[in-house]
């Protein structure tokens, strides 16, 4: 898959390369094509095994394996920054200040969110009418009174490696949000995700790494 021009890994390979906080970039993966992709864009590589490439395979899982494999080679890991492709929408910098975040609030481990403007959550009530989730229409707050919500986006994740290795999860210990702006929020789950991707990113310029 292809996003402005360029192979999907290449953008989050040459985004950390870029971003002056982390010092070795790397990715795993059991595809041809992935690895081959990711080594012209500079990174490192490891070959995933195939029962950590399925379905049903945990992104945990992988990083486990990764963070045993690097360490194998010699390198002791401190912190992982845990880049997810499918959102290409971010910047070096992005990467930096959320580090600098991670060391100045000594966390444990850090998400990217964005904040949620507005959200009003309906659902089916089952007998074609609908009914509102999270607040009650017939009194409905003012902006300044809604206390800020904020949703996971999935471009990264920092995290130590032992909150990794004992709770099985990229989230543990003491847990910060990493605010990024709204046009940030888009990830890649179809073909026109990529369009919509492609043009915010042309947008604001994040397409001449």
């Amino acid at each position: 898959m292809a996003v402005c021009g360029q192979p999907l890994i290449f953008w989050s390979v040459r985004q950390a390369l870029a971003a002056s906080r982390i010092d070795s970039v790397w990715v795993t993966s059991d595809g041809d094509v992935i690895l081959d992709a990711a080594t012209k864009a500079g990174a490192r590589v490891i070959r995933r095994p195939a029962e950590l490439a399925s379905d049903t395979a945990s992104s945990e899982s992988a990083w486990l394996h990764a963070l045993d494999s690097i360490e194998r080679q010699g390198h002791a890991v401190t912190r992982v920054v845990g880049l997810q492709p499918t959102s290409p929408v971010r910047e070096p910098g992005d990467l930096d200040q959320a580090l600098e975040q991670f060391e100045r609030e000594r966390l444990d481990s850090l998400l990217s969110v964005t904040e949620i403007q507005d959200f009003f959550v309906w659902e089916a009530a089952g007998d074609g009418a609908f009914r509102p989730v999270n607040y009650d229409y017939r009194q409905r707050r003012r902006r300044q009174a809604i206390r800020p919500q904020f949703r996971e986006n999935g471009s990264f994740y920092v995290f130590r490696p032992e909150v990794l290795r004992t709770q099985n999860n990229r989230l543990g210990g003491r847990i910060g949000a990493f605010v990024m702006p709204a046009h940030k929020i888009f990830q890649i789950d179809s073909a026109e995700d990529v369009r919509l991707c492609e043009a915010v990113m042309r947008g604001y310029g994040l397409d001449r790494l």
